[in-house]
């Protein structure tokens, strides 16, 4: 049966006969148990409709999220990859880190006091 046909189905509203009184509390119920089952099966409906849309709506963030996770791992892995080479370009030079000591590191004396390191251009984010 069509959603909503029952209001339009009037066999079961009629006017009981005079002689009909246990029929026609008998069909009263019936109008009334399928009442109240329409509005459940309408709220129903309704509740089903609402938590689909409030889960698409999770969804679509939850994807935009991700995108925007994903974007940051890539620049992280970018910058990793750069800081890297700058590493292995700098280490050849570095007289600093063949030193035993920490303290050599910061304040050798060959670099007139401290240690000398290259200019770094910062990442760009």
């Amino acid at each position: 049966m069509a959603q909503g046909s029952d209001s339009n189905d009037t066999s079961y509203t009629r006017s009981p006969s005079p002689g009909s009184t246990r029929g026609s509390q008998d069909d009263m119920r019936k109008v009334m148990r399928r009442e109240k089952n329409r509005i459940a099966a309408q709220k129903s409906r309704l509740r089903q409709t609402q938590k689909a849309d409030s889960l698409h709506l999770e969804s679509e963030n939850l994807e935009k999220e991700n995108a925007a996770l994903r974007k940051e791992v890539k620049r992280l892995r970018e910058e990793a990859k750069y800081l890297t080479s700058v590493l292995n370009n700098h280490e050849p030079v570095c007289t600093g880190l063949s030193s035993p000591s920490s303290s050599d590191l910061l304040y050798s004396a060959h670099h007139g006091g401290y240690h000398q390191h290259i200019a770094v251009q910062h990442y760009p984010l």
